[in-house]
């Protein structure tokens, strides 16, 4: 059951690392049209700076349930490579619920009140003439938390199974 909740979790954060990897197209065209439009045009546009550091800002937020997926977050491994596979267990469950998960949560029922309060009063960047209303990106931001907290639980769930010796091979995750 604990196992076929944390592979689903997994296929979560694969749906969206694939959207955070393909978010990357619409800021290259983004950021070229601007290029474009400012030295060949002479006309820099009003919207490119704004939706070029929201669709960043998406990417990276996004990739990180993926990257935990992953196992490639930085970690200061000069003892934890060397650790046996129950005291790694340790010590990323450890991680998980007195940093990642507590954090995450944290993060995620702020930006929720953010967002409901810039949805209320339509609240706007103020950043460029372009001027987009705020509250879509601080949702997509609380939506990325959300997935970290979720893989962060698929994570802790891998750990429980190791410290109990009922882990699976790494490549049935």
């Amino acid at each position: 059951m604990l196992i076929a909740l944390a592979r689903w979790l997994d296929r979560v954060s694969g749906t969206a690392g694939a959207i955070a990897a393909w978010l990357v197209i619409p800021l290259i065209i983004a950021s070229c049209y601007e290029v474009f439009s400012r030295y060949v045009l002479g006309q820099p546009t009003l919207w490119a700076y704004e939706v070029g550091y929201m669709v960043m800002a998406t990417h990276f937020l996004i990739g990180l349930a993926y990257t935990l997926r992953e196992g490639e977050h930085v970690r200061v491994d000069i003892f934890y490579r060397r650790a046996s596979r129950k005291k790694q267990a340790l010590i990323d469950a450890f991680t998980y619920v007195v940093l990642l998960l507590p954090l995450s949560l944290w993060l995620s029922l702020g930006l929720a009140e953010k967002v409901a309060k810039a949805y209320e009063s339509q609240e706007r960047s103020g950043m460029s003439a372009f001027n987009p209303v705020i509250w879509p990106f601080r949702a997509v931001m609380g939506a990325a938390f959300v997935l970290l907290a979720l893989q962060g639980l698929a994570e802790l769930i891998r750990c429980y199974r190791v410290l109990t010796d009922r882990a699976l091979p790494d490549k049935n995750r």
